[in-house]
């Protein structure tokens, strides 16, 4: 038997497996559950892990597996995915997961009749260049649930300093092209109109920061007038 915190953590997990391919991270848990820190958000992995309800991937940042269902899935309370298209999808495709109220997804930002969108595969992010120095006539096919209203490009992450909120070394990035973001958006940043950087966004005392999301890394501080903001992280593709 699940406590009602245990289950909706299950299904969120779940959810988000199914739809992206890419487990949740802890502050995602803690926000989807309304809890007041990660902390909880450990105790109720362990709970899931000691009931073999799922289990830890070893040598993997951030994975976990889904081992099983409940019996009887009860619809789960507060657990809020990112994106209402992905969330359709999981639960279309988990047959005892029961249907919530979610809204309509968005619509692609390109219309095809094909099951993918092709966008622009402009490079690595973090190689040191402008985004616009990095134009290739390379393509890259996505799920058009990935995308949503405006012009999107993709980049291949190089490096590990965003681990901890699931984007690995070599994933591919889907960007929507913007020159304005919220604080906690992750952003592809331009520095001195000559580094690229994907990081999350935060602005404190007058500076930008530029936050990673792995421990071994120190946030990057800068004068506003030396970042553009080229776009915003809305999605991953993963190769394995």
């Amino acid at each position: 038997m699940l406590t009602r915190k245990q289950h909706d953590l299950l299904i969120f997990i779940h959810q988000r497996l199914e739809a992206t391919g890419i487990s949740p991270s802890f502050e995602e848990m803690k926000e989807a559950l309304g809890l007041k820190s990660k902390s909880g958000v450990h105790r109720l992995i362990n709970a899931l892990v000691e009931r073999n309800f799922i289990r830890r991937l070893p040598n993997r940042a951030r994975a976990l597996e889904v081992l099983r269902l409940p019996d009887a899935a009860a619809p789960s309370r507060g657990v809020k995915p990112q994106l209402a298209s992905d969330r359709d999808a999981a639960i279309a495709a988990a047959d005892n997961v029961v249907r919530g109220t979610f809204g309509k997804p968005k619509a692609p930002a390109v219309a095809t009749t094909a099951s993918f969108v092709e966008i622009p595969l402009h490079g690595r992010v973090a190689a040191g260049q402008p985004i616009e120095a990095l134009e290739s006539d390379r393509q890259l096919a996505v799920p058009p649930a990935l995308l949503g209203p405006g012009q999107h490009f993709a980049l291949e992450v190089s490096g590990d300093s965003m681990v901890e909120a699931g984007i690995l070394d070599g994933d591919y990035a889907i960007i929507r092209k913007a020159d304005h973001a919220l604080d906690g958006d992750i952003i592809v940043a331009l520095v001195d109109d000559e580094e690229a950087t994907l990081k999350r966004l935060r602005r404190k005392e007058g500076k930008v920061r530029l936050e990673p999301a792995n421990a071994a890394y120190k946030t990057q501080v800068y004068e506003p007038k030396r970042v553009r903001i080229q776009g915003k992280l809305v999605g991953l593709m993963r190769r394995y």
